[in-house]
């Protein structure tokens, strides 16, 4: 049976950085590789910073130090919740954020250099992290369309036509492209995929993108799909992988009942998928499917506050209990 390492049994993130100095304990990374998955509650306290000025993000050391290469993002919108979106389409959002994790610009994060008042961070994009990352996407892709049993489609959202780094992802992802014909391919740059997301994210499968603007997509897309409470994340790699909620820790919220718990609940449904992969445990499957279906029946029963209604943190994890249980 798989083990999974929590946040609950491993000391580490920016609290314990705050009190300690170090972002984790000396037995977490051991622990965490020793587990087959790790899952995380929402991490972050934006007060507590490093000496650069930047905040203190447990989750990207970690994802640094397992070699985690493929940031999952999965989207979609819920029917009976209100829609950012004037066209009831929107309700229909069902896309998958893809970010490269190892490399491009946030890879630098605690390594810019300072020259007097100017400060360098450097994006780096290589073939290899490139291709793997392309991979990863199309064989989602590939798995969406046989589920869905409609074709599958992935997006390359580049900046090829200003960057050279952007010139050679769009490059590795026509060659990995070409392996996948029966996955239809669109090209589109980063300055304008917001526009396109806003006239029709339902068109949308699968974007695979470098590490910042893959960030930035798949928070936008999150809004347009209602709230990033309800967004789960999956950061994946050829061995480890870290499942969470997208959002923040929303530490002005703590102790108040008012967070909601979809966003987690989905993220350790992304984690049984995973590891029913990973094991060739059908169990674990189900036992992800039936979390996912507990949750769309509460979100077509409640109103939780962040959209002006007064189902918390309490009233929406029995309801998820409740339909669980049957």
């Amino acid at each position: 049976m798989a083990s999974v390492s929590t946040s609950g049994s491993a000391k580490g993130g920016a609290g314990h950085y705050e009190k300690t100095g170090a972002v984790f304990a000396d037995d977490t990374l051991a622990e965490c590789r020793d587990a087959d998955a790790v899952l995380l509650g929402a991490m972050g306290l934006p007060r507590v910073c490093y000496p650069d000025g930047t905040e203190v993000s447990a989750h990207f050391d970690l994802r640094m130090a397992m070699d985690i290469y493929a940031g999952l993002r999965p989207i979609r919108g819920y029917p009976r919740l209100p829609l950012v979106l004037g066209d009831k389409r929107a309700a229909e959002i069902d896309l998958v954020v893809v970010r490269e994790q190892s490399e491009g610009l946030l890879s630098s994060h605690g390594c810019g250099t300072l020259e007097d008042d100017r400060v360098r961070e450097t994006m780096v994009v290589s073939r290899h992290g490139s291709r793997r990352v392309v991979e990863f996407a199309f064989e989602l892709a590939g798995r969406r369309a046989k589920s869905k049993r409609r074709p599958g489609k992935v997006t390359c959202v580049d900046q090829a036509n200003l960057l050279a780094s952007m010139a050679l992802f769009r490059k590795v992802f026509s060659e990995v492209a070409a392996t996948h014909p029966e996955v239809e391919v669109e090209y589109a740059h980063g300055d304008a995929i917001a526009a396109k997301l806003v006239k029709a994210p339902w068109d949308f499968d699968v974007l695979v993108t470098e590490n910042a603007l893959g960030r930035l997509i798949a928070d936008f897309s999150a809004a347009l799909a209602g709230s990033q409470s309800l967004a789960p994340k999956a950061d994946i790699g050829d061995r480890y992988a870290i499942f969470q909620p997208a959002h923040g820790s929303a530490d002005d919220c703590a102790g108040k009942g008012r967070a909601n718990p979809v966003a987690q609940v989905l993220a350790a449904a992304l984690m049984l998928d995973w590891l029913a992969d990973q094991h060739t445990e059908p169990r674990l499957a189900h036992g992800a499917r039936i979390l996912e279906r507990a949750v769309d029946k509460t979100m077509s029963a409640i109103w939780p506050i962040e959209f002006g209604g007064e189902d918390g943190t309490a009233a929406i994890t029995r309801a998820i209990i409740a339909n669980i249980r049957g």
